[in-house]
């Protein structure tokens, strides 16, 4: 069956460029000096203007072209008339020439969950870490998170502002490195797109972990690591991109405060390239509609050797860590 006929493929061809969209409304926000910020929950729980704009366009495009989507986003949002503007009807042509891999070619709209998390690594944002910031959305069925995409509003901005720097002096461009944003997407059986897969070097052990929301729990379970090091950093989906590009070795986060549209989009990446992603106690996560959103037992995630991190996690986190 063509790809351009199945559901699966057309949602993930609009998702990425919904996606995109998103991240332009990232990078406008910015640009226009007004982040429009509001606490949530307390000081390190924040929502912009870019959190609210970019759901809203999300949520609408999809819903517009998919009515049937169970559609999970991470703002609590007052449903209201979207700007026109905010809609993206488009859809990326080069997945749509990929094939749907065979167990999901007959699943329908209502079988699919998406679960949105518009602005990934809000604090580091608000900070003017943009390199912490992405887009996410992840698209589950029966449970299982199946395909997603994250966009980088802002990778390769550094190169960029030296490109406009040498413009500013008419010196020569930086060529194409100096392009600002990409997509990555993936679907599990197919593989994952939009980035060079590295690894560690072998024997090394790297930690990622939270930069903004830890605590004691968090920090024992790193140091039974054995860490060579520790990258605190902003972003689900940024974690996930260190362990595909060789970054860090390991995802380490023994505490509740990831949620189902943090980890949804990234999981299927990382699983795409024959990585793992579960809970403190090796639980595979679920993403069924009416499932709760708090990954409450925390999250570790590998590209490789999955058993030597899940191993070293002490058995009083895993007691603190109710799944």
């Amino acid at each position: 069956m063509a790809s351009s006929n199945t559901v699966l493929m057309r949602l993930v061809a609009s998702a990425y460029s919904i996606a995109q969209k998103a991240g332009m409304i990232v990078r406008r926000v910015i640009a226009e000096g007004d982040l429009g910020i509001v606490e949530k929950t307390c000081a390190t729980d924040l929502q912009t203007k870019a959190d609210r704009l970019a759901q809203m366009s999300i949520c609408s495009s999809l819903a517009r072209k998919f009515p049937k989507l169970t559609i999970i986003g991470e703002e609590d949002l007052p449903s209201e008339e979207v700007d026109q503007e905010l809609i993206e009807d488009s859809q990326w042509e080069e997945i749509l020439k990929q094939p749907c891999p065979s167990q999901y070619s007959a699943i329908k709209e209502e079988d699919l969950v998406v679960w949105v998390d518009p602005l990934d690594g809000t604090k580091e944002y608000t900070e003017g870490l943009l390199d912490n910031v992405t887009v996410l959305i992840g698209i589950a069925y029966e449970g299982k998170a199946i395909a997603g995409v994250i966009n980088q509003p802002y990778y390769n901005y550094e190169n960029n502002e030296k490109q406009q720097l040498r413009e500013h002096r008419n010196e020569a461009k930086a060529g194409p490195d100096a392009v600002l944003g990409r997509t990555i997407w993936g679907v599990l059986g197919l593989g994952a797109f939009g980035f060079q897969l590295k690894e560690v070097p072998a024997g090394k052990h790297i930690i990622t972990t939270t930069r903004s929301h830890s605590n004691k729990l968090v920090t024992d379970c790193v140091a039974a690591m054995n860490p060579d090091a520790v990258l605190r950093v902003g972003g689900a989906g940024n974690k996930i991109i260190q362990l595909i590009e060789g970054k860090a070795s390991a995802y380490v986060f023994a505490s509740p405060g990831c949620k189902k549209w943090d980890t949804c989009a990234p999981e299927v990446i990382l699983h795409a390239v024959g990585g793992k992603l579960t809970d403190i106690h090796g639980n595979v996560l679920q993403y069924h509609k009416d499932v709760k959103h708090m990954n409450s037992a925390g999250v570790l995630a590998t590209l490789r050797n999955y058993d030597y991190y899940a191993s070293r996690v002490p058995e009083s986190i895993k007691n603190a860590l109710v799944p």
